[in-house]
C-alpha cells in the first residue's frame, strides 16, 4: 500500500509539472518575448472610443489579447510619457458619443501635463453625435490644442440631456407594489418605482448636478480654446453644425481623415517618429525603485461584504469587496516603508456594513501614522462617500458625483402580479411577525413598515454622525446638506464635503505634503490591493501542485490510522452541515446607500 502511494505521488507530481508548471513557464516565456520595446522615437496613440473602467482591470493573459487600459492607467502612462525623451507626441481618437466627464477631466489634466513638457498633442474626431455627455468628449478634444474633424462629419454638441423611465403606472397595472423607505426626499434611486414623474426634489437635484457638470465642461473647453466661456456656450447651443461650419466658427482647428491626422502628428513629432499604441507603451514601463512609498488602494464599483479569495485567480472582483479593501489598509498600515496612502474611490454606494468595515480600516491606518488621501473618480456617492469621509483629505474632480448622504431600503411585493398569471406563492414561517417582513408576496404590515423605517432611520443617523465626525462639521450642517442629495465635486467643495478639486496626481501631491515628503521628490506608487498577476497565478499553480502532493502523503497516513480516518469523517460531516446552511439560509437583507 505504501509503495502504491509513493508511485501515485510520483505520477501526480509528473502530471503537475507537465500540465501546470511547464504551461505557466511557457506563458511567462511568451509574455517576456512578446513584451514591446520602444526602439526609437514614438508618438503614442490613445483610442478613447471604447468604454474604460476607472481603475486597472488588467488580467494576467492580457498580453495575448491586448487588454484595456483604465482611466488611471492612461493618466499614469501619459505622465511617464511626458518625462520620456523617446515620446515625441500623442495622437488621440475621440469617441463619437459621450464619455464620463470625470474621466475626461482626469485625462485632460494629463494631456495638459504632456503639453507643458513641450510635446505636441493632436486629437481627431469622426463626428460628435447626440449623447448624454458628448460635451465631455469635446472638452477632452479641446485640451489637445489641435483638434481635427473628419470632413462632412456632424458636430452636435449642444448641451446635456438625460431621461428616466418611470414604472409606477405599469406596476399599478400588473399588481406590483414597490415598498421602499427613503432618507430623504433627494434619495431618488427608487423614485422610478414609486412615481410616474420627477418629484420636485428629484428634478432639482438632477438639474443641479447637470448644470454643474455642463458649466465645468464649458469652462475647461473655453480655457483650452482660448475663448470666452459665455461665447463658446452660445455658439455650441446654436448648433448642431457640420464639420465645415464648426471649422469656420473656430470650434475645431482642421478637417482631415484619420490617416491624414496621424501623419500630421508624426510630422510634428519629427525625428523619424513612429506610432505606438499607448497600451504597448505602458507595458514597457517599469516601476521606479527609489523614493518614499505611497500605497495606492483601489476601490471601484458597488460596495459589498466578502473576501478576496471568493474570486477567481484570473479574474477581478466585480465591486468594492470590503474584506479585500480593508485588508489592503491593514497591510499598508503595518508596512514601515509606506509613508502615506491614496485611496482611489469610484463607487455609487452599496452595503452600509461593508462601507463601515472599510471606513474602520482606514481609521486604523491613520492611527498607525499613515495619512490617507481619497482621490474620487467618476463617483463617490452614498456608500462611496461613507468610505471617503474619514480620510485625512479628499480630492475630487469638478464633475465627480459625490455626497448622496442617505439610505433606502425595502422590497417589491409581487404576490398579486403572480396570481394574475395563475402562480400562487405562499409563505410559511415561525417566530415573530417580522420574520415575513421581506416576503415578496405581500406589502409590509403597519408594524413591519414601522420596524423597517426605524432601521433605516438608525442607519441614516449613523451616516450623518460618521460624516460629521470625519469632516469635522456640525451635525446640523451635515443634516442640511444630506437628505440623499447628489453633489458634483465642484459643489461639494463649497459645502466642505471635499477639500480640493483635482485628479489622481493632485491627490498624490496632497499625500506627499501630509507625509512631509518634499514636493519635488520622486515617490514609488505601490498598489496594495489583491490584484491578480501572471506571476501570482504561477505561484498559485505551484502552491496548488504542492498541496496535491501533500494531500496524497496525508492520505497514505490517514488510510492506515483509525484516529485520522475519524477526523476526516468529522470534517466531512461538518462541511456538509455548512453547505446545507448556506443553501437553506437566505442572504441577509441589506439596505442600500446607492
Amino acid at each position: 500500500m505504501k509503495q502504491f502511494f509513493i508511485t501515485l505521488a510520483a505520477v501526480v507530481t509528473a502530471l503537475l509539472v507537465v500540465f501546470v508548471v511547464l504551461p505557466i513557464a511557457l506563458v511567462i516565456g511568451i509574455a517576456s518575448a512578446s513584451k514591446p520595446k520602444v526602439a526609437g522615437n514614438v508618438v503614442l496613440s490613445l483610442d478613447l472610443r471604447q468604454a474604460m473602467t476607472d481603475q486597472s482591470s488588467k488580467q494576467p493573459l492580457d498580453f495575448l489579447t491586448g487588454g484595456k487600459l483604465s482611466t488611471i492607467d492612461v493618466v499614469t502612462t501619459l505622465h511617464h510619457a511626458a518625462d520620456d525623451p523617446k515620446v515625441k507626441g500623442v495622437f488621440i481618437r475621440l469617441p463619437e458619443g459621450g464619455m464620463s466627464p470625470s474621466a475626461a477631466e482626469e485625462i485632460r489634466n494629463a494631456i495638459v501635463y504632456v503639453r507643458r513638457a513641450n510635446k505636441p498633442v493632436l486629437a481627431h474626431s469622426q463626428g460628435l453625435y447626440p449623447d448624454t455627455m458628448v460635451v465631455a468628449s469635446y472638452m477632452l478634444g479641446a485640451s489637445s490644442g489641435n483638434l481635427w474633424m473628419q470632413p462632412h462629419a456632424s458636430f452636435q454638441v449642444t448641451g446635456i440631456s438625460t431621461s428616466t423611465m418611470f414604472l409606477k403606472r405599469a406596476f399599478d397595472k400588473y399588481g406590483i407594489k414597490a415598498e421602499y423607505e427613503q432618507r430623504y426626499e433627494f434619495k431618488n434611486a427608487v423614485n422610478p418605482y414609486l412615481y410616474s414623474d420627477y418629484t420636485p426634489a428629484h428634478r432639482e437635484a438632477t438639474l443641479g448636478w447637470m448644470n454643474s457638470i455642463y458649466g465645468s465642461m464649458i469652462k475647461a473647453a473655453a480655457s483650452d480654446r482660448r475663448t470666452d466661456a459665455g461665447k463658446l456656450k452660445s455658439t455650441l447651443e446654436a448648433g448642431p453644425y457640420g464639420a465645415e461650419q464648426a471649422l469656420k466658427l473656430g470650434l475645431v482647428d482642421k478637417l482631415g481623415q484619420v490617416q491624414e491626422a496621424e501623419d500630421a502628428a508624426l510630422q510634428r513629432a519629427g525625428d523619424g517618429a513612429k506610432i505606438m499604441d499607448i497600451g504597448d507603451y505602458e507595458r514597457t514601463l517599469t516601476p521606479g525603485m527609489s523614493g518614499d512609498v505611497i500605497a495606492v488602494i483601489d476601490g471601484e464599483g458597488a460596495i459589498m461584504t466578502g473576501r478576496a479569495g471568493s474570486r477567481s485567480t484570473f479574474g477581478g472582483s466585480q465591486g468594492m469587496i470590503s474584506d479585500e479593501v480593508a485588508n489592503a489598509f491593514y497591510k499598508a498600515a503595518k508596512d514601515s516603508s509606506v509613508k502615506a496612502i491614496v485611496f482611489r474611490v469610484s463607487s455609487p454606494g452599496g452595503s452600509d456594513t461593508a462601507s463601515e468595515q472599510i471606513a474602520q480600516a482606514m481609521q486604523a491606518a491613520k492611527a498607525a501614522g499613515k495619512p490617507v488621501v481619497v482621490s474620487m473618480g467618476e463617483y463617490a456617492a452614498s456608500g462611496g462617500y461613507w468610505v471617503s469621509s474619514g480620510a485625512s483629505s479628499i480630492v475630487a474632480n469638478p464633475s465627480t458625483l459625490t455626497g448622496s448622504i442617505g439610505v433606502f431600503g425595502g422590497k417589491f411585493a409581487i404576490g398579486d402580479a403572480l396570481s394574475r398569471f395563475g402562480i400562487d406563492d405562499r409563505d410559511i414561517s415561525v417566530g415573530g411577525t417580522y420574520a415575513q417582513a421581506f416576503s415578496q408576496n405581500q406589502a409590509f404590515t403597519p408594524a413591519q413598515r414601522a420596524a423597517v423605517s426605524g432601521w433605516i432611520d438608525e442607519i441614516y443617523n449613523g451616516f450623518i454622525q460618521h460624516v460629521a465626525t470625519g469632516r469635522k462639521l456640525p451635525e446640523a450642517t451635515v443634516r442640511d446638506i444630506a437628505k440623499g442629495r447628489v453633489w458634483t465635486g465642484e459643489q461639494a467643495l463649497g459645502l466642505h464635503l471635499v477639500d480640493r478639486l483635482g485628479g489622481f496626481y493632485d491627490a498624490i501631491d496632497v499625500a506627499k505634503s501630509l507625509a512631509k515628503i518634499d514636493a519635488k521628490a520622486d515617490v514609488r506608487l505601490i498598489n496594495y490591493g489583491e490584484r491578480a498577476t501572471l506571476f501570482g497565478a504561477a505561484k498559485q499553480g505551484v502552491h496548488m501542485g504542492m498541496s496535491g502532493v501533500k494531500a496524497l502523503s496525508f492520505l497514505g497516513w490517514a488510510m492506515s490510522d483509525p484516529k485520522a480516518e475519524m477526523m476526516i469523517q468529522q470534517a466531512s460531516d461538518e462541511r456538509l452541515r455548512e453547505r446545507g446552511a448556506n443553501v437553506l439560509a437566505p442572504e441577509p437583507y441589506q439596505p442600500s446607500m446607492r
